[in-house]
């Protein structure tokens, strides 16, 4: 694969979009909101030049992925000559499936159809399609140019050809991957809503500080961040649109407590808002 397009161009796709290129992929990077594209590819410069900074990235290489992504102005110039499509739109189903559906009727066959989704069913997703063989999830995990997981997650339906190239692509990316099959919320995503909604029941018992509790697993148990202010960075809204569905597909045990639905309700969405459980009004 050579060619690699981008549908979305909010936190999660232009990070995708930065990793393939860095790893050698042409992209083109789509979003039908220009100034959400603008926004993008702000947010890959910013990416890179932190990488220069760090001495993580050369200028040899910054230079080279930016010469590696284009923009297509509509979803048939983006797919053109794609050998993968990503998708990293919002998670609703009917959304997705809409795309996908677009998508399909201007691509051939062999081309692979990869789904960023956290939660959402990948063979629910490529229902409505004439080929649902080729239709994967490729689960990034944010930031994407730092996190080194991508999940693969293969519908019943998906061929071994379709996982062996999303294998392979994940490697050539610089990234590891893990083969989930196609269950409610995945492997991360089930973990970690666990694990944050419960933090979150802690808040509204008090049984300490947001601060307090993120401080438990990063100290005691080696996160790089806890539950909390990673849910700040994924945004309040999100998480409670995966709980929301993972009570619905597996019982109680994800209900989304009140203290998450009256936070979403008040606009407190985390970083993206400037407040979650977290004060980010300062921050750059």
């Amino acid at each position: 694969m050579k060619r690699v397009a981008v549908l979305g161009a909010g936190t999660m796709g232009h990070g995708i979009a930065q990793v393939c290129a860095q790893g050698g992929y042409g992209v083109v990077l789509h979003d039908p909101s220009v100034e959400a594209l603008r926004k993008g590819l702000d947010g890959v410069r910013r990416n890179l030049a932190k990488g220069v900074e760090l001495s993580k990235v050369s200028p040899e290489e910054r230079d080279a992925a930016l010469a590696r992504i284009d923009t297509g102005d509509s979803l048939e110039d983006a797919v053109a000559g794609a050998s993968v499509v990503i998708e990293a739109a919002p998670e609703r189903l009917p959304l997705k499936q809409e795309l996908f559906r677009t998508v399909e009727a201007l691509v051939p066959p062999a081309t692979l159809l990869a789904t960023n989704t956290s939660s959402l069913s990948i063979d629910r997703i490529a229902d409505p399609l004439e080929h649902p063989e080729r239709v994967i999830g490729l689960h990034f995990f944010n930031p994407v140019h730092i996190m080194a997981l991508v999940e693969v997650v293969h519908g019943p339906r998906t061929s071994d050809e379709a996982l062996d190239e999303s294998v392979a692509l994940v490697h050539a990316i610089g990234k590891e991957p893990i083969v989930v099959r196609d269950t409610p919320g995945f492997a991360s995503s089930r973990l970690g809503v666990a694990l944050g909604l419960e933090a979150m029941r802690m808040v509204e018992d008090e049984v300490a500080s947001p601060r307090d509790i993120d401080r438990a697993m990063e100290l005691g148990y080696r996160h790089p961040m806890g539950p909390l202010r990673l849910t700040d960075l994924v945004g309040l809204d999100v998480r409670l649109g995966i709980a929301e569905y993972l009570h619905q597909e597996l019982g109680d045990h994800f209900e989304p407590p009140e203290i998450l639905r009256r936070m979403v309700r008040e606009g407190k969405l985390g970083k993206k808002s400037g407040e979650g459980f977290y004060d980010w009004s300062d921050d750059g």
